[in-house]
């Protein structure tokens, strides 16, 4: 019955009155519209920017596949929105090949340097300040774009990385409008950039962060392009680019009289031509009669999704009331989340019982602590999925460390049928707030998504520093098939929250019937095995808040959480492309051929 349902609520969509489809392509000069839904054929694009996914659908039109647009529009991101993802960052690409009905994903999280130990942040026994951290070449892992952009594009695209990064070079050369979220997010990061040459130099070049409507290039970003498309990846992995970024992160670009303490990294040029992105095997879980696939460890973000779908399995949440699928959701989150906490992390250098966490059986075992009635208090202890047992617990409540919100994602089906979901990030709002100089790119501070000391003392964590290792991350890049055919593509940035987030989008689509841009567009909250669960000031607002605190919830606010771009195949062939309508000023989906 509900497959049935599911089904149902696919087919009804084609009756819902939908937002205009897509505009042409604007000039770069002038602020591109941001569209929350397209419908049509010939492939789309859903990602946070309208220039970028109009680079994306040109390619399309032009004939490239998913992939080839999926790169065109990272390489874009990391112009319009270079304080959220680019070259000096990370991330995970899943893609799902029409022909073979396959889903493979890549690898493209950074890596530590091989000098890098267990107390990488630590002075004199403790943890060093968190901000500090941050804003240094201590945090910068070995990036992993450009890799995971030419092996993706060798695997499955059949443009050349030339042709896919031309569009974005172009775009950085010519410039593009500032809006308030970009003159936002230099205005919050001003007084890391003004303490760097570079990053001043190109965010502040008057001292002030750019005008909204004004136009903003990035002429040494461009020039970056242009060695990645003439010299492949070696531009970036080796070379004079190699040089500069391993010199940035060794001897940070310090303003001289800066007072900030700017701890160096200690990055080699061995480190970076060693660097490599893997194909992994996907994560799966069956939900609803349904294939949703993820992204594997080092990333959380596929088995902590995949078991709370597992653990809601058996409540069929779209006969239950609004409060009591938000209760259950919530429950399931802080499950989900004790064991991701627990047991995720790099798998070559832990033992991370992926297959096990993925169980049905691990996970009936955690259902049934989950009271229609009460809340649970605080975090709960992590499961043993090796060994489940009902309603058994293992050892002491995990917390779950902060991770930096300003990720991105973009997702894109072509024509044939192909699709991917690609989450890439620089970790926190403008990274470690570094810009190589003479490159116009910043560096990630990704390393900071280590655990500095074991979460739990005297508990094993597998997320501790170590050279060569990937940090945990949440990213959730997620496809889900019917009999091998696509339904659905999501994911988020928002750090610990894309987990939440995109779990949600999934079951208030499948579960609760609500239309694609409406189940991105409502009120989120997010429970990461805390004592409070985050939420929006808009969730916050519903009579359904109060009635999930009788029930011993507890909330903390939020401005928002997440910012989702998601596309799926309608019944009639047809494609549609969701993204927010306000989150982040609002998303931009565009599609090749409008069809109403």
């Amino acid at each position: 019955m509900l497959r049935s349902t599911i089904a149902s609520v696919l087919a009804s969509l084609l009756v819902v009155p939908l937002l205009p489809a897509t505009a042409p392509a604007a000039p770069l000069t002038a602020e591109a519209p941001r569209v929350p839904v397209a419908v049509g054929a010939g492939g789309v694009v859903s990602s946070v920017d309208p220039d970028a996914s109009q680079i994306g659908i040109d390619v399309l039109r032009r004939g490239g596949n998913a992939v080839d647009a999926a790169v065109a529009v990272a390489a874009a991101l990391g112009v319009t929105d270079p304080f959220s993802a680019g070259i000096g960052g990370g991330g995970f690409l899943v893609h799902y090949d029409a022909r073979t009905r396959k889903v493979s994903t890549v690898d493209g999280r950074e890596t530590a340097p091989t000098a890098a130990t267990e107390g990488l942040f630590l002075e004199n026994g403790a943890p060093i300040p968190f901000s500090q951290a941050v804003t240094s070449g201590l945090s910068v892992g070995v990036p992993g774009t450009p890799r995971t952009w030419e092996h993706a594009l060798r695997r499955w695209g059949t443009w050349s990385l030339d042709q896919a990064v031309r569009p974005a070079e172009d775009l950085a050369r010519r410039g593009f409008t500032v809006d308030a979220t970009f003159h936002r997010q230099v205005s919050e990061n001003a007084a890391r950039f003004a303490d760097f040459t570079s990053s001043r130099a190109l965010y502040l070049p008057d001292g002030t962060p750019p005008a909204v409507g004004s136009t903003f290039r990035n002429p040494d970003l461009a020039d970056t392009y242009r060695a990645l498309r003439e010299d492949g990846t070696s531009a970036f992995y080796g070379g004079d680019v190699a040089r500069d970024l391993v010199d940035a992160v060794r001897r940070p670009p310090v303003v001289p009289g800066a007072t900030r303490t700017v701890r160096p990294g200690a990055m080699t040029l061995a480190d970076l031509a060693g660097y490599t992105a893997p194909e992994r095997e996907p994560t799966r879980a069956r939900y609803r009669g349904l294939d949703v696939f993820g992204m594997a460890p080092p990333s959380s973000g596929g088995t902590t999704v995949g078991e709370a779908l597992n653990i809601l399995e058996t409540t069929d949440l779209s006969r239950e009331t609004e409060v009591q699928y938000l209760h259950r959701f919530l429950e399931a989150s802080r499950l989900s989340f004790a064991d991701r906490n627990r047991w995720a992390g790099d798998p070559a250098f832990s033992d991370v019982p992926t297959r096990e966490l993925l169980s049905q059986r691990f996970a009936d075992s955690r259902a049934c602590l989950i009271s229609p009635t009460t809340a649970m208090a605080g975090a709960v202890a992590p499961g043993d999925p090796r060994h489940p047992a009902p309603c058994a617990t293992n050892g002491e409540p995990t917390a779950t460390p902060y991770e930096g919100t300003d990720t991105t994602h973009l997702t894109v089906a072509d024509r044939w049928g192909n699709v991917v979901a690609y989450t890439l990030t620089i970790e926190q709002e403008g990274g470690s707030g570094i810009v190589v100089p003479g490159r116009g790119f910043l560096l990630n501070n990704e390393l900071t998504d280590f655990s500095f000391t074991p979460v739990t003392p005297g508990v094993p964590d597998p997320n501790l520093p170590g050279p060569g290792k990937r940090p945990r991350s949440s990213m959730s890049p997620t496809i889900v098939l019917d009999h091998g055919r696509p339904v659905l593509a999501l994911g988020s940035p928002g750090g610990a929250s894309i987990i939440t987030t995109v779990l949600h989008v999934l079951t208030r689509r499948l579960d609760r019937g609500l239309p694609l841009v409406e189940a991105i567009a409502a009120p989120r909250a997010s429970q990461r095995n805390a004592t409070n669960t985050q939420a929006e000031t808009s969730f916050l607002a519903t009579p359904e808040a109060e009635a999930l605190r009788a029930l011993g919830h507890r909330f903390s606010s939020t401005s928002e959480i997440g910012a989702v771009t998601a596309v799926e195949r309608l019944p009639d062939g047809r494609w549609r492309a969701a993204a927010e309508t306000t989150r982040r000023g609002g998303g931009a989906a565009r599609v090749v051929r409008p069809i109403p």
